[in-house]
């Protein structure tokens, strides 16, 4: 009778130890900027048609209002914007949409290993394919004690302070326009992309995350948490979980983009503003008013 027992603990042992390995979940999130600040420094601009501002604002609105698909397991994620039916209507779209929509999250997957504590994200940025590789970042957690439901699951509220990226448009703002009068010497001369917007330093990062799903994933490069984080408010920006999948019927592949040039984000970023100043100065030598205000529209 006891070999009996020992067997069946020893199978039962067997089938957790299976089961723990082919676990998997799907989240998806909707991720919402305010844009206000810009809509409120576009409105105030004569200059622009009202039919243009128009055009701009519902560009804005797919730019900044985005649904994304996380799957994950035990050790690993991937992230990644969903595919909409109505994508290819973007196509037409300017080199200044283009960029902008590669500095709000957009476009490739955003691979992450909780073993290695490193991430894999492919970019495509001015036609050229780029694979970043980098550690993920130590964010010092603090948890804090409030609580509240989620889709749910019971959730607890943690924060942290995280650098703001100098090529992530979300936390940008226009500048406030100077009351002092420009020099005549002044007038002509050139101003650098980054003079004109500004970037906080650092962002307070408010996270809700759920023990009742124990991995340490989130979305984008969000992890180190004892729980799926399901919301987070960085900034301007809100990622808000809206649906949860555990163990689903079909599982997906996750791992890691292997094509593209090999980066780290400190050289990807140095890339991306390289570009935003030829960009600019390019759109100058046509005449265009890049000089003026930040390009929203293409």
């Amino acid at each position: 009778m006891s070999k009996i027992i020992f067997t069946i603990a020893i199978l039962f042992t067997v089938h957790l130890g299976l089961q723990a390995q082919v676990f998997q979940g799907m989240a998806v999130y909707e991720s919402k900027t305010s844009t206000a600040e810009f809509k409120e420094r576009m409105a105030g601009n004569k200059d622009i048609p009202p039919e243009r501002l128009k055009m701009i604002e519902e560009r804005m609105k797919s730019m900044f209002e985005k649904t994304f698909i996380l799957n994950f397991d035990k050790t690993a994620s991937i992230y990644k914007e969903e595919e909409k039916l109505d994508a290819p209507t973007q196509q037409g779209q300017g080199g200044g949409m283009r960029m902008m929509s590669s500095m709000t999250g957009a476009g490739g997957t955003f691979y992450k290993d909780i073993k290695t504590k490193s991430y894999t994200v492919d970019k495509e940025f001015m036609g050229k394919e780029f694979l970043v590789k980098d550690s993920l970042p130590n964010l010092k957690w603090k948890m804090e004690g409030e609580t509240r439901v989620i889709g749910g699951y019971n959730c607890f509220k943690a924060t942290a302070i995280r650098p703001v990226s100098k090529t992530d448009f979300r936390n940008f703002a226009p500048k406030k326009e100077e009351t002092a009068t420009a020099k005549p010497a002044d007038a002509t001369k050139k101003t650098n992309f980054m003079d004109q917007i500004e970037v906080p330093k650092e962002v307070v990062v408010t996270a809700w995350y759920t023990p009742e799903i124990p991995v340490n994933q989130g979305p984008e490069g969000y992890w180190g948490l004892p729980g799926l984080i399901l919301e987070v408010n960085d900034g301007k920006t809100v990622i808000l979980c809206s649906k949860i999948v555990l163990n689903p019927k079909e599982k997906a592949v996750i791992k890691a983009a292997t094509k593209g040039k090999v980066v780290t984000q400190k050289e990807f970023d140095e890339i991306m503003i390289k570009k935003m100043e030829e960009f600019r100065s390019m759109n100058q030598g046509r005449g265009g008013n890049g000089g003026q205000q930040i390009r929203i529209g293409g």
